[in-house]
Parts: C-alpha cells; sequence; structure tokens
C-alpha cells in the first residue's frame, strides 16, 4: 500500500504509518525581491556524530542554521526510534528553521522510521513518492516536492528530487534509471527549474556522466568528497540542475560543526532563478 507523505501545510497531518498528528504554524509565501535561492543537501545520519557516535540533533540544527538554505534536502531523517529518545526530528527540524516540508519514511521499524525530507521557505503545493527499491535490497527512494515561489508580482516553481540509493555499482543504475523514466519527472517540460540530488552513495563519482547528463542535468560544481565528514574521501553526495537556473557557487560545508554532527558533510549551491 503506498503511504501518504507527511506534509506540513499550516493544518494537522495523520501520518498513518507512524499514527501521529503534526501541527505547525502556517508559514506565508515569503516574496523574493532578487531570483536567488540557497539548496543544501545533507545525510544527517539520525542526528548521530561521524566521530564521536553521539546523538545530538542540536548540532545538526545549528549547521542549518549557519548555512541558511532556502530549499534543504536531509536524508536519513527520524521518527520515534527509541535510541534516538523517540525523538521526531522531521517536526523539530522542521519547527527550528520554521519551514514547509515533506517527509517520506523509508524505512519503517515496530517503533519508529526513517527516511528523506524536503524543506522549503515556501509553500509546496504537490509532492509524490517513487519507490527506488531493487529486488530484496534495502528499501530506497525519492520524494519529490513542487516548490512555488513569489518573485515580487510572479509566481515561479521549482521542483526538487530528493534521493538515497543503494550501495551497490548495478543497484544504484537501476533506481536512476526508474527515477529518470518516474512519472513524475518525466511530465516536467525542459525549462522547468528542475533540481536532483541527496546521499547517491557514487563512490567513484561515474552517475552523472552515465545517467544525469545525458538526461539534461548539470552537476552543481565540481566532484567533491564529502564522506567520511571528518577526511573526505569520496564523492557520495551530489547536486544536479536542470531548465531555467543558473549555478552561482557550490560548497562543501567545512564548519567545524559540519565536520562532527554526521558522518557525510553538507554540500550546498547558489543558484538565480532565470526567466521563463
Amino acid at each position: 500500500m503506498k503511504v501518504p507523505l507527511l506534509q506540513f501545510v499550516g493544518k494537522p497531518v495523520l501520518c498513518p504509518v507512524l499514527g501521529h498528528t503534526y501541527k505547525r504554524v502556517n508559514t506565508p509565501s515569503i516574496p523574493m525581491t532578487k531570483p536567488h535561492l540557497r539548496v543544501l543537501s545533507w545525510n544527517i545520519h539520525k542526528g548521530v556524530g561521524g566521530l564521536d557516535r553521539r546523538y545530538d540533533l542540536g548540532r545538526t540544527i545549528a549547521v542549518l542554521e549557519h548555512y541558511a538554505p532556502d530549499i534543504v534536502m536531509l536524508q536519513e531523517v527520524a521518527q520515534g526510534i527509541k535510541r534516538l529518545n523517540w525523538h521526531d526530528q522531521v517536526e523539530t527540524i522542521a519547527a527550528a528553521l520554521n519551514l514547509n516540508g515533506a517527509f517520506y519514511p523509508e524505512h519503517r521499524f515496530r517503533f519508529g522510521a526513517y527516511g528523506n525530507l524536503i524543506l522549503a521557505r515556501w509553500p509546496i503545493h504537490e509532492s509524490s513518492h517513487v519507490d527506488l527499491t531493487v529486488g530484496r535490497k534495502k528499501t530506497r527512494g525519492m520524494v519529490q516536492a513542487h516548490i512555488t515561489l513569489r518573485i515580487e508580482d510572479h509566481q515561479r516553481t521549482i521542483v526538487i528530487n530528493n534521493l538515497h540509493l543503494g550501495l551497490a555499482s548495478r543497484e544504484r543504475g537501476l533506481q536512476l534509471d526508474r527515477m529518470l523514466l518516474s512519472q513524475p519527472l518525466q511530465k516536467l517540460h525542459r525549462s522547468t527549474p528542475v533540481i536532483v540530488g541527496g546521499d547517491l552513495n557514487d563512490l567513484w563519482g561515474t552517475l552523472g556522466p552515465q545517467y544525469l547528463l545525458p538526461m539534461g542535468f548539470e552537476r552543481a560544481g565540481r566532484l567533491a568528497n564529502t564522506f567520511p565528514s571528518a577526511l573526505p574521501l569520496r564523492p557520495l553526495d551530489g547536486l544536479f540542475y536542470r531548465g531555467a537556473l543558473r549555478l552561482e557557487n557550490f560548497e562543501v560545508a567545512r564548519t567545524r560543526l559540519a565536520h562532527t554532527a554526521s558522518d557525510h558533510r553538507p554540500i550546498y549551491a547558489d543558484f538565480v532563478l532565470l526567466p521563463d
């Protein structure tokens, strides 16, 4: 059975998987005076440090607040897991940053779950989930969110696709093929601003050239190592974009907390939305 996405839209929303109801203060649509936005992606490792193995969600939130992204793509966000103090990280992070969000619990247990979360400064008017699980391998998926931005008197939509891919090379290829052929992506016009990213487990940095670049996407910035966070040796995480977007800047987070809060480093990119 397909499980509905948990969305924060300023009213109580019931998540039938976890049986919890969440209520958020309605976040107004903040107009942009300039068409600039910052997008950040990060596998937060459920708030557990990569070196000290200590659970401290406050570090995660502090890193996010420091970089002040307009759109956030998080992987391994947990809800109701005993060893994580039963915390609802989805609600805690969204409330701390005062952002709207869409979440899907990819991995569900008797008590609790974890999955992929998209947060945005502006309203999310449509969201969907694509199952990327291959055979009997670990459950994987993509969350897609259509975000409505107001630039002065005009409205624009940007489409965000948040992924967490598998550990095996063939598995990742099958997952990207499925994602690229999925109805949520196929229905988009080539000029629509689209961002695809997340924890791609891209050990050798080959997924972009093999799968995404041929479909019109460009990598945001250089190929950069993000794992392990203390001394990054592998480019597991990535951001790719297509449509009416221009890349202004790309960075791997380098603050002290970004080294310790997770086993991955966050990455972020600054974009300009181009005219239709």
